[in-house]
């Protein structure tokens, strides 16, 4: 059995010290020690018990709570000292309040340089290696302003970022707290050249909130203002974490503390987690492509060329989502047991989102210009899907041309004319307010919502779809649930913050697990319009196709071309890996 001799300094303001239980982990290269209770009572120090060394220790973790019920008294730490079983002496300096239940990590105080962290040597001849010893060393770009903003334009969901043309009346921002990321140049005049942008979660403000591991979780409805830099990366520069403005809403700057600024970047990934996954995912793909897939079942023949356009998107679409409702979203499915929303909430969710749905929000070229995100720069989901919509749209009109000659015999199809108003009645409710057709009158309504159908089984199922592992794999980036409210106050918050306001650990996993099963590629997996089912048999109609194919083809060559050398290569559009049907 080893020991390792522990020392707590506590501050010497008044009611620095405290009553409650504090309990720490020695956490080391080769393992980590058992929780352990620093019985405080006339004691200056302590033992802390293991089986095995536990190698190098670079990081402790200290956690306190509550004695018998005897009101929370915080804790004022100045550092810990940690005398190994070999007689070294390591420090771990705090010097910052301890709050109930806040796990607190502290790190060996031993300074570094940049050349100490990154080089090492694994034997003499050869070649170096990166200077860590585990994985817990490695950089993090999740807590990157730049990374945090890349992602609204070609992560998991680039739905939700727009331009910011006036600030909204609840979100009051002012020149003084943007100033230090403004480059010499104010809030105004930035949104005059069309460089400032917004993300605002108004759909989630006062959705019911869960309670997992009979805890309970709480959702933000944060705005986020982001700034398009003369680098041309996309910042944020401001964030609140709830609708309404007010003093224990503050407005949350790079400049704050950098917990207080990641704990706000967290509240904004956990909301675009949501809205992406109940409303730019579940909704507007998943649901609707059922209802479009029924709708054609129902009321269009096989040789119907509507039918036969339609018909090789939407294999396996009915089981996936049949599997969907029965494993994610019935009571014990994965969604309603460990994500932020109550099965309520949810459904609140999915309410509002298809109230304010709109005809033009579901097809990429209108949805692009009114969220004014024409110009800005590297916006690959933009790119790739103009170029996949419009070999589409060719494709489509191609086609149609061939059995419509003209806007009479629009009209005049009858099955036509009950498919859309089906789709009308049973995926918008019949609600005026989208705009969406309730009939066509001539060819080019009818070439552009089928486009829109086709596109949204395809290409925007995959783009919401495909990067979910790789930017939710890690959970504090796209965490499922935060178990603490938004802070009220600035400055109060810590590292304990937030490893107390992600979400437990076996909601991480399940989550993890979930991700990285939706984004598997399926063996029997085919890529946009090359089905193996040939239901035109027209000559005309079979040359449309095939030009369709060599355009997809070259596309795909275009856009692996483009991604040689990126750090971070756009894939999700690429023809070649954009799934024909929603399969998955």
């Amino acid at each position: 059995m080893l020991e390792y001799k522990v020392s707590v300094v506590t501050g010497e303001m008044t009611w620095g010290g405290t009553m409650d239980n504090v309990f720490i982990t020695l956490i080391g290269s080769e393992g980590e020690s058992e929780r352990t209770l620093l019985n405080k009572q006339g004691r200056d120090f302590f033992t802390v018990q293991t089986d095995a060394s536990l190698g190098k220790i670079d990081l402790i973790g200290l956690e306190k709570e509550q004695y018998l019920f005897l009101f929370d008294d915080d804790w004022f730490c100045c550092k810990v000292v940690v005398k190994t079983p070999d007689q070294k002496e390591l420090h771990f300096p705090c010097y910052r309040w301890i709050n109930e239940r806040q796990l607190v990590y502290l790190r060996e105080g031993t300074g570094k340089t940049i050349l100490h962290i990154w080089w090492s040597q694994l034997a003499e001849g050869l070649p170096h290696t990166l200077n860590v010893d585990n994985v817990k060393d490695l950089p993090e770009h999740w807590k990157e302003d730049e990374f945090f903003g890349y992602q609204f334009l070609n992560g998991a969901n680039p739905t939700v970022v727009r331009q910011c043309r006036r600030l909204p009346d609840n979100f009051p921002v002012t020149d003084s707290m943007v100033q230090a990321s403004m480059e010499d140049s104010s809030l105004t005049t930035e949104i005059m050249k069309g460089k400032i942008f917004l993300c605002d979660y108004a759909l989630l403000d006062g959705v019911q909130a869960n309670t997992v591991n009979l805890r309970r979780q709480y959702v933000g409805a944060p705005l986020c203002l982001l700034y398009q830099n003369k680098n041309d990366k996309l910042i944020p520069i401001a964030i609140q974490c709830n609708q309404p403005a007010g003093e224990e809403n503050p407005i949350f700057v790079p400049g704050d503390s950098k917990e207080d600024w990641l704990l706000a970047k967290l509240y904004v990934r956990a909301a675009d987690f949501l809205i992406h996954q109940l409303d730019a995912h579940l909704l507007r793909t998943h649901l609707l492509v059922e209802v479009y897939t029924l709708c054609t079942l129902h009321n269009l023949p096989a040789v119907h060329p509507v039918y036969k356009l339609l018909i090789p998107h939407t294999q396996y679409t009915l089981h996936i989502n049949t599997l969907a409702r029965e494993r994610l979203l019935a009571k014990d499915g994965l969604i309603i047991k460990y994500s932020a929303v109550s099965k309520e909430g949810l459904n609140t969710v999915l309410r509002k989102a298809l109230d304010s749905l709109q005809y033009s929000a579901l097809c990429l070229p209108e949805d692009i210009e009114a969220r004014g995100l024409k110009d800005i720069p590297n916006f690959f989901y933009r790119d790739d899907g103009q170029e996949v919509w419009d070999i589409i749209t060719k494709y489509v009109g191609g086609v149609l041309q061939f059995y419509y000659p003209s806007d009479i015999e629009v009209a005049a199809d009858v099955e036509l004319q009950k498919w859309i108003g089906d789709i009308f009645l049973h995926g918008f409710l019949g609600n005026e307010k989208s705009n969406i057709p309730k009939a066509f009158r001539s060819k080019d309504e009818l070439i552009k919502f089928v486009t829109m159908v086709i596109f949204t089984m395809t290409a925007q199922h995959s783009a919401l779809n495909s990067g979910q592992f790789d930017f939710g794999g890690w959970i504090p980036n796209s965490p499922p649930s935060l178990q603490s409210p938004p802070r009220k106050v600035k400055g109060r918050a810590t590292e304990g913050t937030l490893l107390h306001t992600l979400p437990d650990v076996n909601v991480s996993v399940q989550s993890m697990a979930a991700v990285w099963g939706l984004t598997r590629k399926p063996e029997e997996f085919v890529s946009l319009g090359n089905h193996t089912e040939q239901y035109f048999t027209e000559p005309d109609v079979v040359a449309v196709i095939n030009v369709m194919k060599d355009e997809l083809k070259q596309l795909s060559e275009k856009i692996k071309k483009r991604n040689e050398g990126k750090d971070l290569p756009y894939c999700y559009l690429d023809p070649a890996e954009i799934e024909n049907s929603i399969a998955i």
